[in-house]
């Protein structure tokens, strides 16, 4: 099988779940396409390792910790997306924007009273 293969599976998986974050609305389904990122640079760094023919196997070890990182994010989302679920009776991110903390807007007195960081004088 030629090298490049992979690669360019890689790279179609990447694009893909980065489509799926940025264009769902759905948490359950942003979860899902984050697995895709993953999975995808997983494939990549072992694609890389079998090409440069790496004695110390250190793309098979990064996998290993990706995948340490997906099942722990995996968990842990889920956990959060079922509590907000719970409460909201929805999964979709857009009415969850509403836990956000409003964002305070200084007027024209306050920003002339203030010095070079922000900080009142």
């Amino acid at each position: 099988m030629h090298a490049l293969y992979p690669l360019i599976l890689g790279a179609l998986l990447f694009s893909l779940g980065l489509y799926g974050v940025l264009a769902r609305r759905s948490a359950i389904a942003v979860l899902m396409a984050l697995e895709l990122l993953l999975n995808a640079v997983t494939l990549n760094l072992v694609a890389y390792g079998s090409i440069l023919r790496d004695r110390y196997g250190t793309g098979q070890v990064f996998t290993l910790f990706i995948i340490t990182v997906a099942a722990a994010e995996t968990g842990l989302g889920l956990a959060i997306v079922l509590l907000l679920y719970r409460q909201r009776a929805t999964a979709d991110l857009g009415v969850q924007r509403e836990l956000a903390e409003p964002v305070e807007s200084f007027g024209a007195d306050e920003l002339a009273a203030t010095d070079d960081y922000g900080v009142l004088r």
